[in-house]
């Protein structure tokens, strides 16, 4: 990674996502925020759920996000190291995407320093102990037979019938219910039970769709990266500090 510049954080933009409206919208000011991060940015962390639904075939990609692709490729091109985080959304991506954009693609937890500061990273899907349920269909989703079952069905069957089990998802319920409590929190236990074994000075997931930024113990921190439907969130790191921003929805006519 260059140095000098800052590294920024993103998750759950859910791309595409069929249960919401305003899908172009959301990706032309997403594709907004890139080329205003591209002048200073030395990383890109793409934690996970960027896409609703992700399947790559062998030969065959999903059609759409031509713009955040293209936005992506160009900020890889100037030399920002990109890493890309698979969610419980877009958990196949195999190798079309790492290829096309030269991202460093991470499908677990994956454990950097970075200015002299060591970061715990993950989408966070999986890592709450008590969520048993989700665990097991995690297994599903990775199932190497399963997805080589999934990949002989035609992808306007497959792709419109993942569409309709996306659509269910958390996403028609709204995004602000849940409230924060950190004594029920996964990943926050999770956090603290890795503090015990290595130290970590930020631990920093998406997947909750929540804003959190607090302290652990031993003078470190958890940061939840919020959301891209409501919130418009994001993390920065410049080198001595973490910061959780939201960006300021543009009006729908500049992104015409």
């Amino acid at each position: 990674m260059k140095s000098g510049g800052k590294v920024y954080f993103i998750s759950d933009i859910h791309l595409g996502a069929q249960a919401l409206t305003d899908n172009r919208e959301r990706e032309k000011l997403f594709v907004q925020w890139m080329d205003e991060i591209k002048h200073d940015a030395a990383g890109l962390f793409l934690m996970g759920d960027i896409f609703d639904f992700w399947y790559e075939y062998k030969k065959v990609a999903p059609r759409g996000f031509t713009r955040a692709l293209g936005k992506i490729a160009e900020l890889s091109d100037l030399g920002v190291e990109i890493h890309f985080f698979t969610g419980n959304h877009d958990v196949w991506v195999f190798d079309y995407l790492p290829g096309e954009l030269n991202l460093i693609l991470h499908r677990k937890e994956y454990k950097t320093e970075m200015m002299g500061k060591k970061f715990f990273l993950a989408h966070g899907d999986g890592l709450d102990a008590t969520d048993k349920g989700y665990k097991l269909l995690k297994k599903v989703f990775t199932n190497r037979p399963l997805q080589w079952m999934f990949s002989r069905l035609h992808p306007n069957f497959a792709l419109s019938l993942a569409h309709k089990w996306s659509k269910n998802s958390r996403l028609t319920k709204g995004i602000t219910g849940e409230k924060f409590k950190k004594e029920k929190e996964g990943l926050y236990i999770f956090s603290e039970n890795m503090l015990k074994r290595e130290f970590f000075d930020f631990f920093v997931f998406g997947h909750r769709h929540l804003m959190v930024d607090m302290p652990l113990k031993e003078k470190s921190r958890f940061i939840l990266l919020g959301e891209w439907i409501s919130l418009f969130s994001y993390g920065v790191f410049d080198g001595k500090t973490f910061e959780l921003k939201q960006y300021k929805k543009a009006k729908s006519e500049d992104l015409s």
